[in-house]
């Protein structure tokens, strides 16, 4: 049975997560999610039984009050979005203009989920208030009530009472997280929106989330992180520094659309990076072989094609 996926996101890890939760080692207990948005690699974890308990936190407030309906509520929410799903017949243009009105002023989470699956793209943007700012796809409605109604559900049962909900800086989540754990990072990606996303409601210096990591490292966590990655021969963003000693791969995600529009023959690839502990902690459950050898080994099992950087 495939993973239920409820909110649309732009930049979701939907695609690659069969590939990202491959790296987790076998005895994961928790996972932490600091940039939770569709949380893509929660939903695939527990899916395929690769973690027991799961952390989601976000920035984003009004996001992650949605999750917290999904999960705890997903009757009352799928009831919600359908009843605005109606609401529109006739009018889309007009009522999603109304609805993006009322969630700015009072952040409901149905009203964003209904944002969510009308706006172009699936591509959220806020303006420098914090206001969703995006216009909607006028060529579709949206996901239907029936598949949005089934994929809340299926995700209910796969979470509902096995993960926590917050609204919280990263660092606050990752402040929490032990040697049991597994965390899993897709942060704003510095190569697509420089300083500022307007994916997001706040910035992830890249100084910063660089000193996060060395102090996870020196706590012996076990991390993924997602971060830029390279089109063709055009890479976006800074890599990684070396000190953190983070094992540094591709994961092939795709033709580039634009790219193909312009009648080249590109594809995607996103950086994946796995921590130093991570890394022992998954050679020890396996069979001692070189490092970078191993490290090929597993991305075949996790059936996507990956790439060593060296």
């Amino acid at each position: 049975m495939s993973v239920p996926h409820p909110i649309p996101y732009q930049g979701s890890k939907r695609r690659l997560a069969q590939a990202i939760i491959g790296h987790f080692p076998e005895d994961a207990d928790r996972l932490i999610e600091p940039f939770a948005g569709s949380a893509a690699v929660s939903l695939a974890a527990a899916r395929f039984s690769k973690a027991r308990r799961f952390a989601l936190s976000d920035a984003n407030a009004p996001l992650m009050a949605l999750w917290d309906a999904i999960i705890s509520s997903p009757d009352d929410i799928a009831a919600q979005y359908t009843e605005l799903w109606d609401a529109q017949l006739g009018r889309e243009r007009e009522y999603y203009d109304y609805v993006r009105d009322r969630f700015n002023e009072a952040h409901r989470p149905d009203h964003l989920l209904y944002l969510l699956a009308r706006c172009v793209k699936a591509s959220v943007r806020y303006n420098s208030n914090g206001e969703f700012n995006q216009s909607p796809d006028n060529r579709r409605r949206g996901a239907t009530p029936d598949t949005m109604r089934h994929h809340i559900v299926r995700a209910s049962k796969l979470l509902k009472g096995r993960a926590t909900v917050a609204a919280a800086d990263y660092r606050v989540a990752l402040a929490a997280a032990d040697e049991t754990d597994v965390v899993y990072m897709d942060p704003p990606y510095q190569g697509v929106c420089g300083d500022r996303d307007q994916r997001y409601l706040g910035g992830v210096g890249f100084d910063a989330f660089v000193e996060a990591l060395a102090d996870l490292n020196k706590r012996g966590i076990c991390y993924i992180v997602s971060y830029d990655g390279r089109t063709g021969p055009r890479t976006h963003g800074r890599l990684l520094p070396a000190s953190l000693d983070l094992e540094h791969l591709e994961v092939e995600a795709g033709r580039s659309t634009q790219a193909t529009l312009l009648g080249r023959d590109h594809v995607t690839y996103e950086s994946l990076y796995l921590s130093p502990a991570l890394m022992r902690r998954i050679q020890r459950q396996v069979s001692p072989q070189p490092r970078r050898s191993q490290i090929g080994r597993l991305g075949e099992l996790a059936g996507a094609p990956l790439q060593v950087c060296v």
